[in-house]
């Protein structure tokens, strides 16, 4: 029965309805989605996502003799399928693990103050003075 636990890279049998072939599973490739598993099919020469519960029956250890011819023939294939597969699904990593890589902000340059002007000069004073006596103590015009 299958079982990954003891070997990085697996190589085994599927056994179906519509045949047998012989697939590999390596515990290198990116996490499939929950419940399911990446194997490379030898028959479509890709990496193919299983549902791990009804596939996992199915699965075979090779005896040695059939691991060292499986090995010799597919590793080839294997490695480049592999190659290509990791290539597309480099997005998936684990983005908790990378580093913090940002830039670092720039802070905005502070503007220069204009040459300090004494504007008080411009600005006429007001009289405070209480002479004006056209106005009640409400503010209300006293010839209406």
């Amino acid at each position: 029965m299958y079982n990954t636990a003891k070997k990085q890279v697996w190589f085994g049998e599927l056994r179906t309805s519509k045949g047998n072939t012989i697939v590999v599973h390596d515990n290198q490739l990116p996490e499939a989605s929950p419940g399911r598993i990446y194997l490379y099919n030898t028959i479509r020469n890709t990496i193919v996502e299983y549902v791990e519960d009804i596939v996992k029956v199915n699965l075979y250890d090779l005896d040695d003799e059939q691991t060292k011819v499986a090995i010799t023939e597919l590793n080839e294939a294997w490695k480049a399928e592999r190659a290509e597969f990791m290539l597309k699904h480099q997005s998936r990593i684990d983005l908790s693990k990378v580093p913090d890589t940002a830039p670092s902000r720039k802070a905005k340059p502070v503007p220069e103050p204009d040459e300090i002007v004494d504007t008080d000069d411009d600005i006429p004073e007001l009289d405070d003075d209480d002479d004006d006596d056209s106005f009640d103590e409400m503010g209300d015009s006293v010839d209406d």
